[in-house]
């Protein structure tokens, strides 16, 4: 009995391991990357790796037809009959011979132009055909570096965890995926990730999933990171000029038309290359374009390329895509990036309809133990065969991370780095214990990112204490810290701590407690950032910041109570004082005087805001994102934001507790934020926030709604859809109702691009609109003109706006500097 089992065993592994393998090259022996080869008339297929290697499963002996297509050459059919498995069979593939005998090329036109147009004219028919289908899929990527030095910018890179040799190169990512998944257009997915790896990471859940691969060239845009015109969208002859470079049979003896694809305009969001049509169906064989990183607004990126090869069925006459690489090359500093993934789509079944409830939110899933699986479940299940390099990668790493997560190990590197040094008391200390996973950080007493002046506090830094603990695995997330603000002209030290735990990755459930004493913005929203306020004060001598000090105590909390709806809550107390200006000091001698630390009396320097009092204030609120997706991992939750659909933020917030009841009050709040691509003519932004005070008469100053002004000419945080630009800070509080608006369109070059030489720019043309409606007001207004993307080469970081604002006529005007980071 045992001999029958062990033989039934031995069988059914010939037959999973069943293969035939070999090389493709040319006639020069040159292997052939990423052809596409699969049994004919099936979706059972799969594609060579870097070196011309593949391997295709079958359990088939006699007269198997295999199929070897590559753009550029003439597709093969090979009849095989199998001797023994794994059956070695090489193939040479001969360059495809072009000809246009038969076409009549006019002095007006191309004949590749009349081919487009059939193209477009028949594309949603042909699109149909594969709007619904389920599918095994297969995905790897790998990313290599080259050059990178030790430091860059003073921070150190070293080998990154055991990536990089002596020179800064090798493969610092490697990882695959198998699943399943069922599609319909335009974007429902249901996938389930059946195994998962990626090299030295024993965790293994990859990222690579199909939700980021449906490069749908049927479609009038192809989504990138900003939406790429299709050479076949509706409006393509506008962007491309097109040359029929050449026709072909395939052995189906199916015409196919080569069309060379180039950009009418070199700065648009455009592909050039190659686009294959079959005549008469007008249905895509082949895609084999490229992408200028500058076209796609990543400058870092210098080229990216995408290969498309779709097989026809002669049974359901589809023409489907079976095999897709996306490779990327990107450098900065010198420094140099390769990218490459290859996606297989195989064992195709097209679907008139799809059971209701098939597709929901939830639209990725891993199946139990998927991180785990062996190497003999990769070698039967992998339709791609790994290089050397690949296989030895995956051994080096998965090697190195046995030994750099070992207790020894980590050990050995902690007591290199924990040891103190003297200049540690002033520049600061971090004991780490790796293998247990926290740390405890002293910041020292020249903390520099945290030195400012303010006429307050006059110049002032802050020190402190933190200990962190976390748990990779469940998500949770400790922290303990305190901060020491010390205050020179004041002579004042302010000690406040706080406590945060996170209990998971999946519903971010958290709970924070906070204390003690500090310095607070009288806006809550603290417009105004400390760098900033230091150079507006201490150079130009204008003091916007307005500060108040506080004794306080605050518990808060937040979780996902249901996939889209994010609740916090929040009790506060505060004691609170008005404070006056400490200082006068200034670097440079001008005729300009400091204002009062009192917004409602700038020249009054006795009167303070607000009178001292205390106060206690509940707060709840939820963050609704109407259609939230999200992927199920083992390691936690990713939700993906449907950008159909608007997100809502609603807030009540009660005061109670007052040590004067006229302190107490009730307000209610909301925002709706909207983000849309619209084609290729850029992103529009959309902000509406509204709120109303209810018995807030006579309640404090500092609980306001005051608005994000700005009067220093620069916005670091480019929060455009959230401040104004010209605003003087609290001109406009109120403690009654408000409605606030922020529109935005940013034409990602759609305009830019059409103007000769103003194109070579490559800047982006903003408008915007703001307002502010209060009662009793006239509405304050502000419009915007100005330029993103600016910058040279690679480093793109500015932004300039002209301004205008209006409230019952004109007000003023100026220019606006942003800085992106």
């Amino acid at each position: 009995m045992i001999k029958k089992i062990f033989s039934f065993v031995v069988l059914l592994s010939a037959f999973s391991f069943a293969q035939i393998k070999g090389t493709v090259k040319d006639v020069d022996g040159k292997p052939l990357p990423f052809v596409n080869i699969y049994i004919e008339n099936t979706y059972i297929g799969t594609t060579t790796n870097e070196l011309g290697n593949y391997e295709i499963h079958t359990i088939e002996k006699n007269n198997v037809p295999l199929i070897f297509q590559y753009l550029g050459y003439k597709t093969q059919k090979q009849i095989i009959n199998v001797i023994n498995f794994p059956y070695i069979f090489d193939v040479m593939l001969l360059e495809e011979s072009f000809e246009l005998k038969e076409i009549v090329v006019t002095n007006s036109e191309n004949p590749a132009y009349e081919i487009i147009r059939q193209a477009i004219a028949f594309k949603k028919k042909n699109a149909a055909k594969t709007d619904k289908f389920e599918a095994d899929f297969y995905s790897r990527g790998i990313f290599r570096a080259k050059d990178i030095p030790i430091k860059v910018m003073g921070v150190k890179i070293g080998d990154m965890d055991g990536n990089l040799d002596s020179t800064g190169s090798g493969i610092i990512y490697q990882s695959e995926t198998v699943s399943k998944i069922k599609f319909e257009k335009p974007n429902n997915l249901k996938e389930e990730i059946l195994a998962s790896k990626i090299a030295g990471n024993d965790k293994g859940f990859s990222y690579n999933t199909a939700l980021s691969t449906n490069y749908d060239f049927y479609e009038n845009y192809v989504k990138f990171d900003i939406n790429m015109i299709s050479p076949i969208a509706n409006n393509a002859l506008n962007y491309y000029k097109y040359k029929l470079e050449g026709t072909f049979y395939d052995d189906k003896n199916q015409l196919i038309n080569k069309i060379l694809v180039t950009p009418k305009r070199d700065k648009e969001p455009v592909f050039e290359g190659y686009i294959y049509i079959v005549e008469d169906s007008w249905a895509i064989y082949g895609i084999d374009l490229d992408i200028k990183g500058y076209r796609m607004q990543e400058p870092i990126i210098e080229t990216m390329k995408i290969k498309q090869t779709f097989s026809y069925n002669e049974t359901n006459k589809i023409w489907a895509k079976n095999i897709q690489s996306l490779d990327f090359i990107a450098g900065i500093f010198k420094m140099k990036f390769t990218g490459m993934f290859t996606h297989v789509f195989s064992n195709y079944v097209f679907k008139d309809t799809f059971e209701k409830n098939t597709f929901g939110k939830e639209i990725v899933t891993f199946a139990e133990n998927s991180n785990k699986k062996e190497n003999s479940y990769w070698a039967e299940q992998r339709p791609v065969p790994l290089t050397d390099e690949e296989s030895n990668n995956y051994i080096r790493k998965d090697s190195i991370q046995s030994v750099r997560q070992s207790q020894v190990y980590l050990d050995s590197i902690d007591a290199k780095g924990n040891k103190f040094k003297v200049f540690d008391v002033l520049s600061g200390y971090t004991y780490n214990d790796s293998y247990k996973k926290w740390s405890f950080k002293y910041d020292g007493l020249i903390n520099i990112g945290s030195f400012g002046f303010n006429t307050v506090q006059g110049w002032n830094l802050d020190s402190g204490f933190s200990f962190r603990t976390r748990n990779e695995e469940t998500g949770q997330y400790t922290l303990i810290s305190s901060t020491f603000n010390y205050g020179l002209s004041e002579d004042r030290l302010r000690v406040n701590g706080r406590i945060y735990h996170r209990f998971n990755n999946i519903n971010d459930a958290y709970i924070s407690a906070t204390g003690g004493s500090a310095v607070s913005q009288i806006n809550a929203n603290d417009p105004i950032l400390k760098i900033v306020n230091t150079i507006s004060t201490i150079y130009f001598k204008n003091n916007y910041m307005k500060l108040y000090n506080k004794e306080f105590a605050e518990i808060s909390g937040g979780k996902e109570v249901t996939n889209g709806i994010f609740a916090t809550g929040k009790v506060l107390f505060e004691n609170r004082n008005a404070l006056l200006n400490t200082t006068n000091h200034k670097l440079f001698k001008n005729k300009r005087d400091y204002v009062s630390n009192d917004p409602l009396q700038p020249d009054n320097f006795s009167s303070v805001p607000f009178d001292k009092h205390q106060i206690m204030k509940a707060s709840i609120g939820a963050r609704i994102r109407f259609g939230q997706k999200y992927i199920s991992r083992p390691d936690g939750k990713i939700n993906i934001q449907n950008r159909k659909y608007p997100t809502l933020n609603l807030n009540y917030e009660k005061a109670f507790g007052a040590s004067d009841s006229k302190y107490e009050y009730d307000f209610i709040s909301g925002a709706v934020d909207y983000n849309k691509t619209i084609g290729n003519k850029g992103d529009f932004g959309f902000r509406l926030q509204a709120g109303k005070f209810f018995n807030a008469k006579d309640i404090s100053f500092v609980d306001y709604k005051h608005f994000n002004g700005n009067q220093t000419h620069l916005n670091l945080l480019m929060s455009s859809l959230n401040s104004f630009n010209l605003l003087p800070y609290y001109t406009q509080s109120t403690n009654d109702a408000y409605v606030e608006t922020h529109v935005e369109h940013n034409f990602n070059g759609y305009i830019m691009n059409k103007i000769p030489l103003l194109n070579k720019l490559q800047w982006n043309l903003i408008g915007g609109f703001h307002q502010i409606n209060v009662p009793e007001r006239k509405p304050y207004q502000e419009y915007t003109v100005g330029f993103d993307n600016i910058g040279w080469g690679k480093f793109r970081f500015l932004r300039v706006d002209y301004v205008r604002s209006y409230q019952d006529g004109f007000q003023g005007d100026g220019v606006m500097f942003g800085i992106k980071f």
